[in-house]
Parts: structure tokens; C-alpha cells; sequence
């Protein structure tokens, strides 16, 4: 049985590099040039049509559903750009 605090992180406290760390060049998948995604011509998921919905009504856009994974990747950064939604202040 753990004793573990199940609050707690699974990293080690001295462990300095997260995931979110810009200073980290390791590779990811939320790095990546969707261009280059294995997955990225397939059809973008719910929660990418989702957001890119409501990001297209703020913009006053029209939504298109029938995107990819990698188009809804770039349009979701273009209307982030637009309309000032999920860009880190």
C-alpha cells in the first residue's frame, strides 16, 4: 500500500523542467508544426471543432466543420491571434 500524498505531483520536487517550460527543447507533440502531425490529416477532434467554433463566432467568422486536425490547429492560432482568446498575457 502507498503512502503516497495522492495530492501531490509524481515529479520530483527538485525537478525544475515542466512540460510548459519554454526553456525545454525537447520535442512535443503541442511544439510541433501540425504539418508534420502522423494524425493531422484525419478530422479535427470535438474539442477542437468546439473551441473553434466559439472562437469563430467572437471573430465573426464563419465555422467550417469539415477541417483537419492540423487545418483546426492552424485556424485556432489565427483566431487566437484575432481575437486576443487563450494567448498568455
Amino acid at each position: 500500500m502507498s503512502t503516497r500524498d495522492p495530492k501531490q505531483s509524481n515529479r520530483n520536487a527538485d525537478d525544475s523542467h515542466g512540460a510548459n517550460d519554454p526553456n525545454d527543447s525537447t520535442p512535443t507533440n503541442t511544439r510541433k508544426d501540425p504539418d508534420e502531425w502522423v494524425t493531422g490529416n484525419e478530422s479535427m477532434t470535438g474539442a477542437q471543432a468546439s473551441y473553434l467554433k466559439t472562437l469563430s463566432e467572437e471573430a465573426g467568422e464563419p465555422f467550417d466543420d469539415n477541417l483537419t486536425k492540423a487545418e483546426a490547429s492552424k485556424k485556432i492560432d489565427e483566431l487566437q491571434s484575432e481575437t486576443g482568446r487563450g494567448i498568455d498575457h
